[in-house]
């Protein structure tokens, strides 16, 4: 609290409170037997077993809790290699095995998605990682697809759409689920057959893409195309926000091309506390519930799960290094970037340094997170109903029939200086109506100016913030400008035969005006 005669100068640099170390005398605060080898928290000292146990309860009462992935589903494991990642790999891997007391019911699988180009690594750097991270995927023995992240100048504009979304099972159809996998395993067990979940790991080989290989995936075009896209952007904040938004995209994509429901990250607890603060910083305070929720299904048919949000960062490195859990470390996109280099390691500092002195700081900001609840969405993100931005895929929070908002002058005043003065802005559509095929909306100066702002009018406020600092769209995947096109002409339809259509209004007025007429025709005692 503040203090009237409080010394800011000496508060601000006071050293943080000494670690508590456990004595020989202490026992573990769980089976009071044990001697403890960690402590949590103050006071809070487990021995190994216990350690384990409360670590693995926590995996798996976030997943029992929410009851969102059924038994048989395939689940896609987004694995980066970092520590938080690779616990969730390692804690479906044990949650599988035979000897577990709970076995886990799903289906997985891995990925890992490799951002060398974007980070800015060599190709001997890049080959060299990728060995090591096949190594790894090889003993899970899971289905594991390695792809790299130039894979999303190849995308479809589909990605960008909100496939169709099955309604979410209520707790008795959650039941009636598990009663039927767990009578269909008796019964394959009683004939000496495999599961169901091992009889799909073995129909479904491991298998994995080379982006590094013989094959020449990901081709020298993509690989420049790749670098000059984040070489173009200006600040480092929109480097790290566009980099999070390829990689989702390029991850949904392959969930739904080898029949992936759900998709399991491994941010922390830790890591979304920093994630909640920097996205309000950033503009995204609409969206807090998806970016930090258990659940995102923004994308409808494929849902994000966060079964790793229960656990802080010293908790998994903790557990990482007393059972062992293998681990790959590569170079981030941030790496070795000063502290105000970005609003992503301005907010992370500030975090981590405040839960130095204030151990609770985590979790406050934590349990906050947990209170936001989501805005109920209507349709998918192809209906005209509920548009989504073009990148984040969340609904638009911004008013484009308002002219006189500051992002509508900042864009005009933007595509003003990308336009010179003798420029007509043309009257038709960014997007020419052809064949049904995307067309390229680049083609002179005045067609670029609208294509610009066909791409800006579709976005969310923070990722408008987030496209000031990209110059010009050029670089961008043609995915993006392809989806942009698609809609533009879409909306530029809809408005024109808007006026031939019949809505319910119009059908309102002729049963009221037929009224009037039978009224006028009964009082005047003239028979219609």
């Amino acid at each position: 609290m503040c203090q009237a005669g409080e010394d800011y100068t000496v508060s601000a640099q006071r050293e943080p409170p000494p670690v508590p170390r456990p004595g020989r005398e202490q026992k573990c605060v769980k089976c009071a037997e044990g001697l403890p080898v960690v402590v949590i928290r103050a006071g809070d000292a487990f021995c190994r077993d216990c350690f384990k146990a409360f670590y693995v309860h926590k995996f798996r009462a976030m997943l029992g809790k929410n009851r969102l992935i059924f038994p048989g589903e395939k689940v896609l494991l987004a694995w980066s290699g970092g520590p938080s990642s690779s616990s969730m790999v390692w804690q479906v891997l044990e949650g599988l095995s035979q000897d577990s007391a709970k076995r886990l019911r799903f289906v997985p699988g891995v990925i890992y998605v490799d951002e060398g180009a974007a980070c800015g690594q060599s190709l001997q750097d890049r080959v060299k990682t990728l060995a090591e991270v096949k190594l790894i995927l090889q003993n899970t023995g899971f289905p594991w697809h390695v792809v790299a992240l130039e894979e999303v100048f190849s995308l479809p504009p589909s990605v960008l759409c909100c496939a169709s979304q099955e309604p979410a099972g209520t707790e008795e159809a959650y039941k009636t689920a598990v009663d039927s996998f767990l009578q269909q395993q008796h019964v394959l067990g009683s004939e000496g057959c495999a599961s169901p979940a091992q009889g799909e790991d073995q129909s479904h080989p491991t298998h994995s893409q080379d982006p590094l290989g013989m094959a020449g995936f990901p081709t020298a075009a993509q690989t420049e195309a790749l670098s000059r896209l984040f070489s173009s952007i200006k600040t480092l904040t929109a480097k790290e926000e566009l980099l999070q938004t390829l990689r989702t995209h390029l991850i949904v994509h392959v969930a739904r091309t080898h029949g992936y429901c759900k998709v399991m990250t491994g941010e922390s607890c830790t890591r979304l506390a920093i994630k909640l603060m920097t996205n309000l910083a950033l503009g995204r305070g609409a969206f807090l519930a998806w970016d930090t929720g258990f659940s995102d299904e923004r994308h409808g048919d494929v849902v994000l799960v966060r079964p790793m949000r229960d656990h802080t960062l010293k908790e998994v490195a903790f557990y990482n290094r007393l059972f062992g859990v293998p681990s790959v470390f590569t170079p981030a996109i941030d790496t070795k970037a000063p502290e105000k280099a970005s609003i992503h390691r301005l907010m992370e500092a500030f975090i981590l340094r405040l839960q130095t002195l204030f151990p609770s700081t985590v979790s406050t900001v934590y349990r906050t997170s947990e209170k936001l609840v989501k805005a109920p969405r209507e349709g998918c993100a192809s209906g005209p109903a509920s548009p989504s931005c073009l990148l984040c895929m969340c609904a638009l929070d911004i008013d484009t029939a308002d002219s006189a908002t500051a992002f509508g002058a900042q864009s005009s005043s933007h595509l003003s200086q990308m336009l010179p003065a003798e420029a007509a802005i043309p009257t038709t559509p960014c997007c020419g109506a052809g064949d049904g095929q995307a067309q390229s909306c680049h083609r002179g100066v005045g067609r670029r100016g609208d294509a610009q702002a066909c791409v800006i009018e579709q976005l969310c406020y923070g990722c408008r913030v987030n496209m000031k600092d990209l110059p010009s769209l050029d670089p961008l995947p043609p995915y993006v400008l392809a989806e942009a096109q698609l809609r533009s002409q879409r909306a530029w339809v809809s408005k024109e035969i808007q006026e031939y259509l019949i809505t319910d209004d119009d059908d309102e007025e002729e049963e009221e005006e037929s009224r009037a007429i039978k009224q006028e025709g009964e009082n005047t005692g003239i028979g219609l």
